[in-house]
């Protein structure tokens, strides 16, 4: 088991909480982003500024069991089918059985912008956000050192 990061959105406070979770649980760390962005992390991939370079390389990594750790709903979708488990930043568990309706409403959004609608960018990043996070990882971690 690993924890893999898309690390092209991910924020620092995440980046230091799953370092943190690593090491309690002896796990590795991968991070992958493409050359436009400074990641500081002992295992990092850097990969071209293609579109999807970044979600294809960690789908190469990606095994049973991992945990990803994107905001990409289609990457999420993707691992969630390898039988990984997927963590937004915000710390949302990505689950098989709701994966659907986030893809289709993001379908759907997209239609809406691509016709001149405008939609909310996300919330302003919040101490809430790092908590729930946590909360999450160590579960998801837990629960799949007990399988």
């Amino acid at each position: 088991m690993k924890i893999i990061i898309d690390a092209d959105a991910a924020p620092k406070s995440v980046l230091k909480i799953c370092r943190q979770a690593a090491i309690q649980f002896s796990l590795p760390v991968i991070t992958v982003a493409n050359f436009n962005h400074q990641v500081d992390s002992e295992h990092h991939i850097v990969v071209g500024n293609a579109p999807q370079e970044v979600d294809m390389q960690i789908m190469k990594l990606t095994l049973k069991g991992d945990v990803v750790v994107t905001q990409d709903w289609g990457l999420a979708a993707m691992v969630l089918g390898k039988g990984a488990a997927a963590l937004s930043p915000t710390g949302r568990v990505f689950n098989p059985a709701t994966i659907d309706f986030l893809l289709e409403e993001r379908e759907l959004k997209a239609k809406y912008r691509r016709r001149g609608g405008r939609t909310r960018g996300p919330a302003k990043r919040t101490s809430k956000d790092d908590k729930k996070f946590m909360k999450n990882l160590y579960m998801l971690l837990n629960n799949r050192n007990i399988q």
